[in-house]
């Protein structure tokens, strides 16, 4: 079986450009001949957890996948068992119900506030950046969050609702470069706490709670970045309809979020064990179907190749930085976090996932709107 499995791992690599124990950049080195089978049994989560185990290592982890992807060679593995149970899971159950909500925060944005100041920009903003006229990871997020509030056509003395606030990024932004007051929600409660503290004498609100948990109260406008893709495909129209009743009439909602090229549902094994549980990358198809009779689209901006940039940006400020962080960790966690940034580069540098920003209003909203860049 080993000899078997080593011979087909060592010709889809080829396939793909990529030399076992090669000399370039992107050429794996096998560092335990248990890695073949493993990888062939397991797909993507041993390919992923192997990396972790440290039973395969490579210099450029980003240019590897980036022709993996290209070359589409796992395609021709036959889906592994973890694959197979996370797909039946996904249709049988609601993988993002109410009593799973707070999951991914605890999972992953409760980890350490520490990490992620060290990580991303002075903003904390989690999400990609906009590179357009932009030579820095700080201008880039500030472009992204000026764009955010100038699509909802933000002014003095509106009320921003922010689902999905992270640490405070945007509705901070908002307050005080457009006066305007803002609630945010998150499902973390490190995210809470931090928000808080860097929201204070600002007129934002900031409360630990589930989107669904949302009540009557009614915004000017409504902003949702990168949390979409913890919403799950079942309660798309769920969280249409919570943001309709929660618009006020004439109101904007700008949904910001990672594109999956097809209509999936659920996400790679790996990323649901370990970086996102429950998540899963929406479809426009999916979007749009859950918004039909409950919101319009007036707008559709695609920027997928920006989030590369932003990814390596926040990979390398994790390397430079991890001196501070490590006495926290072990070595596991950190090639579990280099993995994450770094396939999550080549997959949009390739082309596997996209990133939208999508404008939509309430159905008796006829305005007509310039398209903002």
């Amino acid at each position: 079986m080993n000899n078997t499995a080593e011979s087909f791992v060592k010709n889809l690599a080829q396939q793909a450009g990529i030399t076992i124990n090669g000399s370039r950049p992107w050429d794996i080195q096998v560092l335990d001949k248990g890695f073949y089978s493993r990888v062939v049994s397991g797909g993507s989560l041993a390919l992923g957890e192997t990396y972790m185990q440290k039973l395969w290592t490579v210099n450029k982890l980003d240019e590897f996948f980036e022709r993996l992807f290209k070359s589409n060679v796992e395609e021709k593995i036959s889906s592994s068992w973890a694959l197979k149970l996370l797909a039946v899971k996904s249709w049988l159950f609601n993988r993002q119900n109410r009593n799973r909500a707070f999951a991914v925060g605890q999972k992953h944005y409760d980890i350490d506030n520490e990490l992620y100041q060290l990580m991303l920009d002075s903003k904390m903003v989690y999400s990609c950046g906009y590179w357009h006229q932009a030579q820095t990871l700080e201008q880039a997020q500030e472009k992204k969050l000026d764009l955010i509030c100038r699509k909802l056509r933000l002014k003095a003395g509106m009320k921003l609702l922010d689902i999905g606030c992270g640490w405070g990024g945007l509705v901070k932004y908002a307050a005080e470069k457009y006066s305007v007051s803002a609630v945010g929600i998150t499902i973390s409660e490190q995210q809470a706490i931090l928000a808080r503290q860097r929201c204070q004498h600002l007129p934002v609100e900031i409360n630990l709670q589930d989107y669904r948990e949302l009540t009557v109260d009614q915004f000017d406008a409504i902003a949702s970045v990168g949390m979409v893709e913890h919403v799950g495909y079942k309660n798309y129209q769920k969280f249409m309809r919570v943001v309709e009743r929660c618009l006020k009439p004439g109101g904007l909602f700008l949904l910001h979020t990672i594109g999956n090229n097809f209509s999936e549902q659920h996400t790679d094994p790996w990323i649901d064990k370990y970086i996102f549980p429950n998540s899963m990358l929406p479809s426009l198809a999916q979007l749009t179907c859950a918004s039909e009779k409950i919101l319009s689209i007036k707008d559709l901006h695609s920027f997928g190749p920006d989030y590369d940039k932003t990814l390596m940006a926040w990979y390398h400020n994790f390397v430079n930085n991890w001196q501070q962080i490590k006495y926290k960790y072990d070595d596991v966690f950190y090639r579990m976090w280099e993995y994450y940034l770094l396939v999550s580069a080549a997959g949009f540098r390739t082309g596997r996932m996209q990133v939208w920003q999508l404008l939509l209003t309430k159905l008796d909203n006829h305005d007509r709107l310039q398209t903002i860049r």
